[in-house]
């Protein structure tokens, strides 16, 4: 196939800021992101805002199925063209990835990897982090957020990085991060500095709800300045939960470690039936 730059150039393809894109044009870079998931041979991978189509060669050169949700109508030309060169192995879907059930486009399962549009990356990782069934359909993810966010995603307890982000990345998943993406990489380059996380399911604690989960975090986190007492006094039975843990109502969010908001959402969990 051609070099990325001259396909952009001859579609006259530019990054949209509006739309969070940052393009990846090397091709030895693009392989070994590639690469982070093991082996993708014959494995069905979901790329979501893949742009002129780099990381999307990089993947079918790898051997897997691709299945790639893109919303900006003019890179889907390009798009075209890696499908013509892989014949039966790229299928590409014009749409908001925002809107769209990833399970409802296999049937077993796949691995997501992304270089995730900077305005929707974490909003569509904590849509892919969520649900009641375990383990989820979706094998690993392989992701490039901004690098404050990826460090945010496998931050450990009390530090400035902690967060509720880190909880529903670590409390049912292995998040690490796999690789650093220099700005210079990019075309544009970035303000920031980005990096790749891998996350991979694991074992599921069992009687906690993902959803009670999520409400007690965003509430200790959502004033995370203030003592657990103040913070989760508006979640019904939390401040009990506290008392009958042991856990200090005088501590605040980020000094609580994930095990420490699982038994929270446990003993907040209604037994089902």
């Amino acid at each position: 196939m051609p070099p990325l730059r001259e396909v952009i150039a001859r579609h006259g393809l530019s990054a949209s800021k509006a739309l969070g894109q940052n393009f990846l044009l090397d091709e030895n870079l693009l392989d070994r992101i590639a690469a982070i998931p093991a082996s993708l041979g014959d494995q069905h991978v979901l790329e979501v805002g893949p742009g002129p189509g780099g990381l999307t060669r990089a993947l079918l050169r790898a051997g897997a199925s691709v299945t790639a949700v893109e919303m900006d109508p003019r890179c889907l030309p390009a798009l075209a063209e890696v499908e013509a060169a892989f014949p039966g192995k790229l299928k590409v879907i014009e749409g908001d990835a925002l809107k769209i059930a990833p399970a409802s486009l296999f049937d077993g399962p796949y691995h997501i990897v992304a270089n995730l549009p900077y305005n929707v990356g974490t909003a569509l990782f904590i849509g892919w982090l969520s649900g009641e069934t375990w383990p989820p359909q979706w094998a690993s993810l392989t992701l490039m957020f901004q690098e404050e966010v990826a460090r945010r995603i496998i931050a450990e307890p009390d530090t400035s990085a902690y967060g509720r982000l880190a909880v529903l990345a670590q409390w049912r998943s292995t998040a690490k991060l796999a690789m650093k993406v220099h700005r210079s990489a990019f075309t544009p380059a970035p303000k920031v500095m980005s990096a790749i996380v891998h996350v991979t399911p694991a074992e599921a604690p069992e009687g906690v709800s993902m959803r009670v989960l999520e409400r007690v975090t965003e509430a200790a986190f959502g004033q995370r300045r203030k003592m657990l007492r103040q913070s989760l006094k508006g979640v019904p039975g939390a401040l009990e939960a506290l008392e009958n843990l042991g856990i200090d109502a005088q501590r605040r969010a980020e000094t609580l470690s994930v095990a420490e908001f699982v038994s929270i959402a446990k003993v907040l969990t209604k037994p089902k039936g």
